[in-house]
């Protein structure tokens, strides 16, 4: 199969948006307080903030994401890397209520190399995971098959924050 039905990121991709081309996309995001709820911003802080994943691995892909553009970890501020972790904590919190994974995965792709999409902007990711939550799709076809769309998942998630 090379194509599933993901009708959650046609208006995104019929936006034309080119994060490369328009900026840093968490930057942006950080910037319009406005559209939270289209943003997909769950919560704001001081230092950072916590928002759903545009492409999530699985249900519930959060990232907590500094106000700081830079995409170096090691020169982050401590009171900004003592928050994230706050952040960090808050969203397993609120991901095991409403979602009763088995574990959790966390961590940082810092650099091309080590895999981050958004390389200038270090951010953290945080992945509710169950037994056996790869399924056919993942082994044969490198595709993954989410149950449920960011609306829905925003609106699970939002009150718990």
């Amino acid at each position: 199969m090379e194509r599933l039905w993901s009708p959650w990121r046609a208006k995104y991709i019929a936006s034309g948006v080119d994060s490369q081309a328009e900026g840093c996309v968490l930057c942006s995001i950080a910037s319009d307080t406005e559209h939270d709820e289209t943003n997909f911003v769950l919560h704001r802080a001081q230092h950072g903030f916590i928002l759903l994943n545009l492409y999530p691995y699985t249900t519930g892909h959060l990232m907590i994401v500094p106000y700081l553009h830079t995409g170096e970890f090691d020169s982050v501020p401590k009171e900004v890397t003592d928050e994230l972790m706050d952040l960090a904590k808050r969203s397993q919190t609120a991901l095991r209520e409403v979602y009763s994974p088995a574990g959790f995965n966390m961590g940082m792709n810092l650099g091309a190399a080590a895999g981050a999409g958004i390389t200038d902007h270090m951010h953290i990711h945080m992945l509710p995971r169950w037994s056996g939550d790869t399924n056919f799709m993942t082994t044969v076809n490198d595709t993954r098959v989410l149950p449920e769309d960011l609306q829905a998942t925003y609106a699970k998630l939002r009150p718990k924050f």
